[in-house]
């Protein structure tokens, strides 16, 4: 079990919790935001042109089910049986997207599927042990296959696994991982690992004084 099982699962099943009666609402899926800041940054192009995808860590899946309605196979994998469930129950019925609910490297390790491409928007990358994960997607990509993920720019100076009370300082500990690495470490961990045409950056929020994102993207050995 990597360690990134550790984190408990109970804090996934409870993240964007709605509040108001019955099923909450689907959220729209009508664009690809890999920012916390709508309609910065990048789209579905970052990806390429995949003919097959996976997304680690897809929680609402409204990425996946934008890809699935251009025509590309997508396979969405979350932790939590909640977050899985709840994205069933608004998505059901999609053509070409299939949902999972398992740990990433734990499907990654059993899957003999491969992908053109495997994504991670603010998700399974940022929370998972790099040494365990990254080996794993790049034996699931197709040759010359495109991995890319984002999150939030690391706090310079502070990097490696930094652990986190998943509900705040009060109730029961819930404590979550996330992993914090300055671009150019990303740069060489993916590179140690194979892939090549590396990009690790970090862009701008649209205001400079705010978090940007960390995005990360390269591809598979031919």
């Amino acid at each position: 079990m990597s360690r990134s099982a550790r984190n408990l699962p109970e804090y996934w099943d409870t993240y964007k919790p709605h509040r108001g009666d019955g099923e909450p609402p689907a959220p729209e899926a009508d664009g690809f935001e890999w920012t916390q800041h709508p309609g910065h940054g990048p789209g579905e192009e970052f990806l390429g042109w995949p003919r097959t995808a996976l997304e680690l860590g897809s929680a609402e899946s409204k990425e996946a089910v934008f890809l699935a309605r251009k025509g590309i196979e997508v396979t969405a994998l979350d932790f939590s049986a909640s977050q899985a469930e709840r994205a069933r129950t608004w998505w059901n019925g999609t053509d070409r997207l299939a949902f999972v609910h398992a740990e990433a490297c734990e499907y990654l390790a059993a899957t003999e599927t491969t992908y053109d491409a495997i994504y991670s928007v603010w998700g399974a990358v940022w929370f998972t042990d790099p040494d365990d994960l990254i080996p794993l997607v790049v034996k699931s990509l197709n040759p010359g296959g495109v991995f890319a993920f984002s999150q939030a720019e690391p706090i310079e100076g502070h990097y490696g696994a930094q652990a986190m009370y998943g509900n705040g300082l009060s109730g029961r500990k819930l404590t979550v991982l996330r992993w914090n690495y300055a671009p150019e470490t990303w740069a060489d961990i993916l590179k140690r690992n194979g892939f090549t045409q590396v990009d690790a950056h970090v862009l701008e929020a649209p205001d400079p004084a705010d978090v940007g994102t960390l995005m990360v993207r390269a591809q598979a050995p031919e």
